[in-house]
């Protein structure tokens, strides 16, 4: 039966196409996508070969469990054009990074269509571990998405039936994960023209050992140069959640404004989308300038 299983993406960027090629390696073959924006995303559906359709009605039609990997600012909205077109037997699973408020909202609109609806929160980088990246699930029909997809090495584990939880879980890991991304770019832009950098990381190394904070910092600095633009809308909503909670979002709010700093520079464009080697490098191509 699961060799007849049908998925499909809404949104085939990043995420969605190295899930998608994953789940092709490992024996699922009927898997469609939908995007608004066709010819963006076409050579990563070609490199998949997955078949782009035209429409939300077409997607809804061509698979049973759906994934919907577009943008933060998106992710409602893709929810509501896609819910007058599932039925029963569809299998909602919203994987982007939004609050647990607005998981609940989507919950809200794809349960009014019958359908059932996941919420996931991926709690890894998707490159390189595409489909196997590890993800926390909440909703009802998260126990029958575990049934249909672990047979194909996704790593999955249910917290509850509650939305929310798995989102809040991801979010507040957030505020660590981004916020130190953020930490150690300022922190290169700093030390690198002083010629500081390395004696800055052995330092820190006698602090917390066990960590090889060089290559920490390469490989930080490379994520925030490739996704500033997509982690500060990330830490943007983790500042909104806080401030509902009653908690001013003081360390959120200022990794979403380093984050989105280095996403205004455009440097992804200069390296490509594997990103930078080195920290340095992105230091040199900014430039020893004032106001960093």
């Amino acid at each position: 039966m699961n060799q007849e299983l049908t998925i499909g993406f809404i949104g085939f960027g990043e995420a969605g196409s190295h899930i998608a090629k994953g789940l092709k390696s490992a024996g699922l073959s009927r898997i469609f996508a939908f995007d608004i924006a066709p010819d963006k995303v076409r050579p990563r559906a070609a490199e998949a070969a997955v078949p782009l359709l035209a429409s939300n009605r077409e997607l809804a039609d061509s698979a049973r469990v759906i994934f919907s990997t577009v943008t933060c600012a998106r992710a409602k909205e893709a929810a509501g054009q896609s819910a007058p077109y599932l039925k029963s037997h569809h299998i909602y699973a919203d994987l982007n990074s939004v609050s647990p408020a607005l998981k609940q909202d989507i919950d809200k609109v794809i349960s009014a269509s019958g359908a059932g609806f996941v919420e996931a929160a991926v709690m890894s980088p998707v490159p390189p571990a595409g489909h196997r990246s590890p993800m926390l699930l909440g909703g009802k029909a998260a126990p029958a998405f575990v049934e249909l997809m672990t047979p194909f090495g996704m790593r999955l584990q249910v917290v509850g039936e509650n939305v929310g939880v798995a989102s809040a879980t991801k979010m507040f890991r957030s505020i660590i994960v981004k916020g130190l991304e953020a930490l150690m770019f300022e922190c290169v832009l700093a030390s690198v023209p002083y010629g500081a950098d390395e004696r800055v990381f052995s330092s820190l190394s006698e602090s917390f050992p066990g960590i090889d904070w060089q290559k920490l910092a390469n490989y930080m600095v490379s994520r925030v140069v490739i996704h500033g633009e997509r982690r500060a809308r990330e830490m943007e909503e983790v500042a909104e959640t806080l401030k509902s909670l009653g908690i001013e979002p003081v360390m959120a709010e200022a990794a979403a404004r380093r984050q989105d700093w280095c996403a205004r520079l455009g440097l992804a464009a200069q390296f490509g989308p594997d990103g930078p080697k080195t920290y340095r490098e992105v230091v040199n191509a900014i430039g020893c300038r004032r106001g960093l």
